[in-house]
């Protein structure tokens, strides 16, 4: 991705003495330490909590939480990836006009989320949703004046994005475990996650290179809105899912199995957040090249095998240790949730093939097919997930659930291929599992040996046998995409290194 680059490169990323390959491969670095530190973070943040709240507290944070993502998801329309897409000749006009943009749209969702709040208290029958929804109403306008480090991300200037960003999370930590302990309950999330919005935002405004000032011509709105609307529709799917799925299992269940949903929900995030890594680390370099197919297919490829690097053992290990989590560590009042757990494991892990097919088409400016994906999504939800929460509870929930999946993996699928003519789906599926069924069959083979009560001692030796059964099947299979992308880290990757015309991509 270094000399075939589009002629504006230099406009939009300093490259120095690096190729884009090598800018992109050490950014990939610094994003992985950040996100990896972020994510950890805020699934022990989650730990902590849970063990010094009750089911039904931890319910009332999720149900709010999910009120709060319901409207950040709405506000996720891809005005960041846009300023990032574009060749403005005047880059601090360009910020101006995207940052006025979403600063309006951040004053709208909060006010969606003020009126929001009152009717979950009268859905659910919890007049105390009320005052923690009100401050939560706060936090998207904080986020959207963390803006300013979208200037640094369409620089490919990782250090610096990553460095202002992390003031967000260490505050939310710091804030949200003191309270914690403190016996703040439920608000002790509600205050630490507006602290670590508003902090992060102060940081962001202080660091920025550019004039704040607010700009609104018609002409750009337009192109925002024609990249933005699909984005829109798309980000309804998960919203609806969200919502619909908590009611239901309030409704039929009750409060304390919406808890069981949210925790199995956070665990699964952890692995789907971390491709993220990859995603937004290439998203720049991706637009940058967005002309060159065979690049594109070369990036994809490329990068999905590094995803699934992580992924899969991951998801598979969750899968495999979800009662082991639940008896050693989170406690026997989980019980309930050992099956959504490990299902949700194996849908994580099968959620990062084609992980990100969809920075492609955004990269191309045609947001569609995602619309068009996130619909297919949600009609499986609705027509099969929701009704089986309904009728069989968790364990029918997590079937669901796995059925939504295998749906979501066949659409994007055909459009990845669609965009990208020489990539194999099927073999790219299989390739990805492979370094996992030697260390499943040696856990495997453990427990059928094992005689007597389990033990902490007994898990915490099969997980280490496990991760070590993976790092070395994994090396086996991707040891030369591991030293070309080592290669790079150090200097000595090539410049330039396509697919040649007699290998395949896979």
């Amino acid at each position: 991705m270094g000399a075939m680059a589009d002629p504006g490169l230099a406009d939009r990323i300093d490259l120095g003495d690096r190729s884009l390959r090598q800018l992109t491969a050490r950014g990939a670095v610094v994003n992985g330490v950040y996100l990896i530190g972020f994510y950890s973070l805020s699934l022990l943040r989650g730990f902590v909590v849970a063990a010094f709240l009750s089911l039904s507290q931890y319910g009332v944070w999720g149900i709010l939480a999910i009120a709060l993502g319901t409207v950040l998801q709405l506000k996720q329309v891809g005005i960041g990836d846009k300023y990032i897409q574009q060749s403005d000749a005047d880059q601090e006009r360009a910020f101006q006009q995207a940052f006025t943009l979403e600063l309006a749209l951040s004053a709208g969702v909060a006010a969606a989320m003020a009126l929001l709040v009152p009717v979950l208290a009268l859905a659910y029958d919890h007049p105390e949703f009320i005052a923690p929804g009100l401050v939560l109403a706060l936090a998207p306008l904080g986020a959207a004046l963390q803006a300013p480090v979208w200037v640094f991300y369409r620089r490919l200037d990782f250090v610096r994005q990553r460095r202002l960003q992390a003031a967000d999370p260490l505050v939310a930590f710091a804030v949200t475990v003191g309270l914690a302990i403190a016996g703040a309950g439920y608000w002790s999330l509600v205050v630490g996650t507006l602290a670590g919005a508003w902090v992060g935002a102060l940081v962001a405004l202080r660091s920025c290179p550019y004039r704040l000032a607010l700009r609104w011509e018609r002409v750009r709105v337009r192109e925002y809105a024609s990249f933005s609307w699909p984005l829109f529709a798309a980000g309804l799917a998960p919203v609806v899912m969200a919502q619909s799925s908590v009611l239901a299992g309030q409704q039929a269940l009750g409060l304390a199995s919406v808890g069981v949903i949210v925790l199995a929900g956070s665990i699964s995030d952890y692995a789907n957040r971390v491709d993220s890594i990859l995603t937004e680390t290439l998203y720049p370099s991706i637009c940058a090249v967005r002309s060159r197919v065979d690049l594109l297919l070369e990036t994809f490829v490329k990068s999905n095998r590094l995803a699934l690097m992580w992924g899969i053992p991951f998801g598979v290990g969750l899968a495999l240790f979800a009662p082991d989590l639940v008896d050693f560590v989170l406690g026997s009042r989980w019980r309930p949730g050992v099956h959504l757990i490990e299902a949700f494991g194996v849908i994580a892990a099968a959620n990062h093939i084609g992980f990100n097919w969809d920075a492609f088409y955004r990269a191309r400016g045609d947001t569609r097919p995602i619309a068009v994906w996130s619909l297919a999504l949600l009609g499986t939800f609705l027509a099969c997930a929701l009704p089986l929460l309904i009728l069989e509870g968790l364990d029918g929930f997590a079937v669901g659930m796995a059925v939504t999946t295998l749906v979501s993996l066949i659409v994007r699928a055909l459009y990845a291929k669609a965009l990208l003519p020489g990539l194999r789906p099927v073999a790219h599926a299989v390739r990805a599992l492979a370094p996992t069924v030697a260390p499943v069959a040696l856990v495997l083979a453990a427990r059928a040996l094992e005689h007597g009560p389990r033990g902490p001692g007994a898990a915490l030796g099969e997980l280490g046998a496990y991760l070590a059964a993976t790092v070395v099947a994994t090396f086996a299979f991707e040891r030369r995409l591991l030293r070309e992308v080592a290669g790079y880290l150090v200097g000595g990757g090539p410049r330039s290194a396509p697919l040649t015309p007699g290998e395949a991509p896979l």
